[in-house]
């Protein structure tokens, strides 16, 4: 048997669960519900909000606008947030996109954006991004939904990492070859993961990071990567060898 229903449509919903409670969903979770699925009352969907974990809820439509979920039993209790934090230098839209999407689906706990000397996207549609978390979410079976943090400048991000966190740094420079040992290798700690711009780090930022007490260089091969596909890589070496997937 799967370990989760990917059947069951699920909705992310910001009220708070509990058995035999009623929730009266936003708009747009009535516009999905009726003019998207077009379920019908009697439905069961799952719903999740991040903090209670995942129920399973029953469609009941009182008049042609209204909708609301009666919340049945739980499904799924709600799991620890993920240690692992990522922050990346923005790109452009789509890119983007695939970027949030893909880190919500790899585990990532955190997300921030970091805006660095060769970024060149230095505006960030924050609701857009909220609502790629969302998705990911929902369509990947995810109960602790990332934080998200507002854009910070490189030097703001790298002043408030807590002195206990690793930080790794995808660098083409990197001393060992070997992305796996050099993991392997580094501080024990939860880990800060940042992928830079598409043009690199700037000679200053690389020289910072590499002053970081617990500082780990992450090669990612003898390819030149973009920034989203970097992020993938990256994200998934680290759950490899120091997350999840162990």
């Amino acid at each position: 048997m799967a370990r989760y229903d990917f059947r069951t449509p699920r909705l992310h919903i910001s009220a708070d669960l509990a058995a035999g409670a009623t929730v009266i969903p936003g708009e747009s979770a009535v516009h999905y519900l009726r003019h998207v699925l077009r379920l019908e009352a009697g439905a069961k969907i799952l719903v999740f909000n991040g903090r209670d974990g995942e129920w399973e809820a029953r469609l009941a439509l009182p008049s042609k606008r209204d909708v609301k979920l009666e919340i049945l039993a739980q499904t799924r209790p709600q799991p620890s947030a993920s240690p692992l934090h990522y922050a990346f230098a923005p790109v452009k839209q789509a890119r983007f996109d695939f970027i949030v999407q893909k880190a919500v689906e790899m585990g990532a706990g955190r997300l921030t954006p970091v805006t660095t000397q060769h970024t060149q996207v230095t505006r960030v549609n924050m609701e857009r991004m909220r609502a790629n978390v969302i998705e990911a979410a929902e369509q990947c079976g995810i109960l602790a939904v990332p934080e998200i943090e507002e854009v910070l400048s490189f030097p703001e991000w790298l002043a408030a990492i807590p002195s206990e966190r690793v930080v790794v740094f995808c660098d083409e420079d990197a001393e060992r070859a070997d992305p796996l040992r050099a993991l392997a290798a580094a501080p024990e700690g939860p880990v800060t993961l940042i992928v830079g711009p598409e043009g690199g780090f700037h000679a200053k930022e690389r020289e910072a990071l590499l002053a970081h007490d617990r500082v780990v260089r992450l090669s990612l091969g003898p390819r030149i990567l973009r920034a989203d596909t970097a992020a993938v890589a990256a994200l998934a070496i680290l759950q490899a060898v120091r997350g999840d997937w162990r």
